[in-house]
């Protein structure tokens, strides 16, 4: 399917400046998306002085950021961090960052470290705490209200060896794995009335107001049936991203559209993607996609070994849920199995992974999965022999996720595509700077433009180096950068 003629991937055309009314409201900035990274857009933007309008599509506030469990990727010795006795720095999270990044900016990675305390307490100034308590097992997200623990691969060969491993997951004091960022965009959503933004909902962008030298000067918008213009110096563009777009996900992420449950809202459409590519943005990491089916908690079974149809092993299984579905993905038929043994094979409380069966010896279970001849047999036995001594010579995982597996009987979880329940989401968006500024395919900034959030690309690039709270992360922190970079634009050109 070609990107440019499928009608999901249609891009708009642009407004130029020149038919744009005299009379035509007009605003020091529009920021176009009410999830966390509009949110702290036009917060930022109004206390640095700006008149802010905030458009949002749906009815209310939130956008996809409310679905979301509460993780903020934050580190360098947070006040949870130093509670919980964990010691991190600046600079041991830019390290990790840039080792475990697909392909690094090491500005905005070092902006984000050296800003990540001060962000953390400005998130915590809109009106929650994180709770002060560290959950020290292996999940997705922390069962209860623990306000931290290791959420991507920091534990995990070879960044461990390069960077000493510190956990960053910061979660809102929220029980469960949904909706505890909806406290915060509520909070969110006061303080930006506080600060005298103007929020217009079932309100959408629909084109973009472009000048004859190339900048973006304001937008056309609809509600319902009414259609009109506003004019504005910097329109940062926080709109998500595009899992829910069949063509788009045709075009540019084709493993999203099969076998899987998408994670996202009515709205993650790509328009604002498309939006910016109007106005000549460039796009990075498109073709990178988040998917992942966790097979654990219970930890127990992150003890256990990963085979694929060949019944070798591929991956250390004590990776991040995403970095092993990624290279699970990668395996003929994108087919795999977890193997535990009964002393370790306790009842799933999170069952994306299926019991495929269980297995008196290690023979039967190797014919029953289809598996050459005497291969299971054998991988079974190098992992247990080096288990015992607390070593993995061939994917060196940690030493607390080793022990043999070598009491029958045997239990198989089904990892393949397919059968384990696997979800995902969009990864790429705009091209953008440090300050959200977005580029053209030449490295030059689009004049008045910024975006932030799920449709700008920016440290989250791939499953492989994902770490959970990265996209909560940087699209509050990215999004007041685009906010105060909008807001200085529109105090320059008012001079």
């Amino acid at each position: 399917m070609n990107a440019q003629t499928s009608p999901g991937t249609a891009v708009p055309a642009v407004v130029p400046a020149a038919d744009v009314p005299a009379d035509a409201e007009r605003f020091d900035v529009v920021v176009v998306g009410f999830g966390i990274a509009g949110g702290c857009a036009a917060l930022e933007a109004a206390r640095s002085g700006a008149r802010v309008l905030l458009l949002e599509r749906a009815a209310v506030h939130g956008g996809t950021s409310s679905m979301s469990g509460g993780h903020f990727y934050l580190g360098g010795g947070t006040a949870v961090q130093k509670a919980t006795g964990h010691e991190d720095t600046a600079e041991a999270m830019a390290r990790y960052l840039m080792a475990s990044t697909k392909d690094p900016d090491e500005e905005k990675i070092r902006l984000y470290c050296d800003g990540s305390v001060e962000h953390f307490d400005w998130l915590e100034a809109l009106g929650f705490e994180f709770e002060r308590s560290y959950f020290p097992g292996k999940a997705v997200i922390q069962p209860g209200t623990e306000g931290l623990m290791f959420t991507g691969n920091e534990k995990v060969w070879p960044f461990r060896d390069g960077v000493p491993p510190a956990p960053r997951g910061h979660k809102v004091p929220v029980p469960g794995d949904t909706e505890g960022t909806k406290i915060v965009m509520d909070l969110l959503r006061d303080r930006v009335e506080e600060a005298g933004v103007e929020v217009r909902y079932e309100t959408g962008a629909t084109n973009l107001v472009v000048d004859g030298d190339g900048a973006v000067a304001g937008v056309a918008w609809r509600n319902f049936d009414r259609t009109g213009v506003v004019a504005a110096a910097g329109v940062v563009i926080a709109a998500g991203g595009f899992v829910m777009n069949a063509d788009m996900v045709a075009a540019y992420t084709p493993a999203l559209g099969e076998k899987l449950f998408t994670l996202g809202g009515t709205y993650d459409d790509g328009l604002g993607i498309r939006l910016g590519q109007s106005a000549g943005a460039a796009l990075e990491h498109m073709d990178e996609p988040f998917i992942t089916a966790p097979f654990y908690p219970p930890s127990s079974l992150v003890k256990g070994l990963i085979v694929n149809n060949r019944g070798k092993r591929f991956v250390a299984e004590d990776s991040y849920h995403a970095r092993t579905s990624y290279f699970v993905l990668r395996q003929p038929g994108a087919a795999a199995y977890l193997i535990a043994d009964s002393d370790h094979m306790e009842e799933q409380r999170m069952p994306l992974v299926p019991l495929k069966d269980g297995y008196e010896t290690i023979e039967e279970m190797e014919a029953g999965l289809e598996l050459p001849p005497g291969s299971l047999a054998a991988t079974m036995a190098r992992y247990n022999e080096h288990a015992a001594r607390g070593e993995d010579p061939d994917f060196h995982k940690h030493p607390d996720w080793l022990a043999p597996q070598t009491k029958g009987p045997w239990g198989v979880y089904d990892l393949t595509l397919g059968t384990a329940l696997y979800a995902g989401f969009t990864l790429g968006g705009m091209a953008t700077t440090a300050d959200g500024e977005v580029r053209r395919a030449d490295g030059s900034v689009i004049g008045g433009l910024y975006a932030a959030g799920a449709c700008a690309s920016n440290i989250a690039q791939d499953g492989a180096g994902y770490c959970s709270g990265t996209q909560l992360g940087e699209g509050s922190f990215f999004g007041r950068r685009a906010g105060l970079a909008a807001a200085a634009r529109a105090r320059g050109t008012s001079r």
